[in-house]
């Protein structure tokens, strides 16, 4: 097997914490394969970040610096050169909207066999098995790509993050391909929400809330004062989400984000399999509902079968008068 290449997602001039999943995964196939793992930096702000990757055991890290927000076609060509000019076997990133959309691209560019949103990547005489998910979580397959270079996307929760490995990587500008089809898209800018908070999928601790909740309000009011107690992000289901009750980019389940916190309490959410999908990996489940029917109760390690609109307060005041 040849060399690795991890692709980092840079954000504000840093690298993104799920882009840690992606160096661990590398680090651990690269010694079982007896190979090496290079990162690439791509962006604005890439020069920057490099900085943060120096450390975590790769032979190099190269260096393209993009200015303007992420357009695909702008960064493929780059990608492509440089796992052509290297001869990597392997490209992984994390499971992100960016990881997604670009090694998707990257695999047809480079006519690639891709593995998406995988669990688990082993090496079995000399070639790359990936596990991924399918129904929901329900089954699992184990797949091999009959291709020269693979490509593929790791899901966040389910990999341990690098840890620095004391020694300092060699770092190479790596200059940007052309990329005709970029004048074709434009960057009309990115719409970031402001928060004190965690981002929901580095978070060590979510109080999610679901459809039981009936308001927005009761988000703010019942959720909040949890969440910043316990220094906690606040996830939704998806019921909750379409209700109103809260955005979007808080969604919980299949068809939103991935999480694995340490702790992870549902409050008044039944369920559903799309929603367990997104939240299962958490280390310890606590859920709050009346019902203890619900399909929460079956993966839950503690169950509050109460009602949410006394018990959360209650346990906010708790928890205050125990700190």
């Amino acid at each position: 097997m040849g060399p690795i290449l991890v692709i980092a997602e840079v954000l504000d001039s840093s690298v993104r914490k799920a882009s840690l999943v992606a160096l661990g995964c590398a680090t651990r196939v690269a010694q079982e394969a007896g190979t090496h793992f290079d990162v690439l930096c791509i962006g604005e702000g890439a020069s920057q970040a490099a900085a943060e990757l120096g450390s975590f055991g790769a032979k190099r890290v190269f260096v393209t610096e993009i200015p303007g927000g992420y357009v695909c076609e702008r960064y493929l060509p780059t990608v492509t050169h440089l796992v052509e000019q290297e001869g990597h076997k392997f490209v992984l990133a994390t499971a992100t909207t960016y990881g997604k959309d670009l090694l998707s691209r990257c695999a047809a560019k480079l006519k690639a066999g891709l593995a998406s949103d995988v669990t688990d990547v082993r090496l079995s005489n000399g070639s790359l098995t990936f596990e991924r998910p399918m129904y929901a979580g329900n089954v699992f397959g184990t797949l091999t790509l009959n291709t020269e270079v693979n490509v593929a996307t790791l899901r966040q929760s389910e990999f341990s993050e690098a840890v620095p490995q004391g020694t300092t990587s060699e770092q190479v500008e790596l200059p940007m391909q052309a990329a005709p089809l970029a004048d074709r898209v434009h960057f009309l800018g990115l719409e970031q929400v402001a928060s004190d908070r965690p981002e929901l999928t580095d978070a060590d601790v979510v109080i999610a809330g679901g459809r039981a909740l009936k308001s927005s309000e009761n988000f703010k009011n019942i959720l909040e004062p949890l969440a910043d107690l316990l220094g906690g992000a606040i996830g939704a289901s998806r019921a909750a989400c379409d209700a109103g009750y809260a955005t979007v980019d808080m969604q919980v389940g299949q068809t939103g984000k991935v999480v694995a916190p340490k702790l992870y309490v549902a409050v008044g959410i039944s369920g559903a399999i799309q929603h367990l999908a997104g939240m299962k990996g958490s280390k310890v489940i606590v859920a709050v509902n009346k019902d203890k029917e619900a399909p929460i109760v079956q993966v839950a390690d503690y169950v509050l079968a109460e009602d949410l609109f006394s018990a959360i307060p209650a346990l906010t005041d708790a928890l205050k008068s125990a700190s």
